[in-house]
């Protein structure tokens, strides 16, 4: 695997039939969702932001995120697929989104049971006693359809 990595912000070059792989059969998160609501979610996003193998132009990750556009965002579904992992693919990504874009200064949110380490190289952290969330009432988990 080659460790020349490119980056894109273009939500035309997203493949979509690898992030409803990863989404559908690795994520531990949202597994509910159907393709149509991924593909949906993509859509909607406020930025998304591809990796991709400069050499073979397969995308290797992917990473969405949410905004009021002004000052607050949502960091959603980052992935790396297997055979790109350790190649600091996942750090190109956060990079991207959250310092080289439009939402630089914006405060940044996310969910993960994993990766912390990752995310505190951001500035990431265990918010603070003014924080509350209502928590999602998703739909029971739908069995993970073959890729």
């Amino acid at each position: 695997m080659t460790t020349r990595i490119e980056l894109d912000t273009d939500p035309a070059r997203i493949d979509l039939d690898t992030v409803w792989t990863f989404l559908s059969t690795q994520a531990y998160w949202h597994r509910w969702r159907s393709r149509s609501d991924v593909e949906r979610q993509i859509s909607a996003s406020w930025r998304v932001v591809g990796a991709y193998d400069r050499d073979t132009g397969r995308m290797i990750g992917f990473a969405r995120a949410l905004s009021d556009g002004v000052a607050l965002a949502y960091l959603a579904d980052l992935f790396v697929v297997d055979d790109a992992r350790g190649l600091g693919v996942g750090k190109s990504l956060v990079r991207e989104m959250i310092d080289n874009g439009p939402g630089a200064r914006f405060r940044w949110m996310l969910h993960t049971a994993d990766a912390h380490g990752l995310y505190a190289q951001f500035g990431f952290q265990k918010p603070d006693d003014t924080y509350l969330e209502r928590p999602a009432n998703p739909p029971a988990v739908l069995p993970v359809a073959p890729a």
